[in-house]
């Protein structure tokens, strides 16, 4: 149930990504295209691709967080038992749920005190930048409580103890030599 509630929603977040990407490409584009072949601009393509460039960041973090996208390795790790590797995943997964949780503290305090300053050019809340670690913590979080759970019962087979991606080209790596195999 949680993992397709969780699914559901960063499907959901892949399309508002794709939103925010193409709403970014048109205003820096076209502020660009205006300013050389019309001499004028849009006032608020810096600030808002800015914001959007933010909120994507957030976003997309959810996204590789669900999918074990983030880059790390796996030297220590990778050569210790099953039991040792399960140790280290529930420590580093409790450590993501601390720091979720600082990330969450530090985004919603700064986003109250900025909840009355407004932006330069286009005059909106500050707190609206805050926000996005806000709903950062909030998405991620059941994603860490899911993995969480899984380990400390039982459900993590000992091939899926490594929560990290070795490098960008693993998975096409991978892909290629078992195409080679055959």
């Amino acid at each position: 149930m949680l993992k397709k509630v969780i699914d559901h929603y960063c499907q959901w977040i892949s399309y508002l990504l794709a939103v925010i990407m193409v709403l970014m490409v048109i205003l820096v584009f076209g502020n660009v295209f205006m300013r050389y072949a019309l001499n004028s601009g849009f006032t608020i393509s810096e600030e808002l691709s800015r914001w959007l460039f933010v909120w994507m960041t957030f976003l997309g973090a959810v996204v590789a967080l669900r999918d074990n996208g983030h880059l790390g390795t796996d030297m220590l790790v990778g050569r210790l038992s099953a039991t040792g590797k399960k140790i280290c995943m529930g420590v580093s997964l409790l450590l993501m749920m601390f720091c979720n949780w600082l990330i969450f503290k530090g985004s919603y305090e700064q986003a109250r005190v900025n909840l009355d300053s407004t932006s330069a050019v286009m005059e909106v809340s500050m707190a609206w930048v805050s926000a996005a670690g806000v709903v950062f913590a909030i998405l991620a979080a059941p994603i860490l409580l899911g993995d969480f759970w899984r380990l400390i019962s039982g459900q993590i087979d000992n091939d899926h103890l490594m929560m990290i991606q070795e490098s960008e080209e693993a998975p096409h790596a991978d892909a290629g030599s078992a195409r080679s195999k055959n």
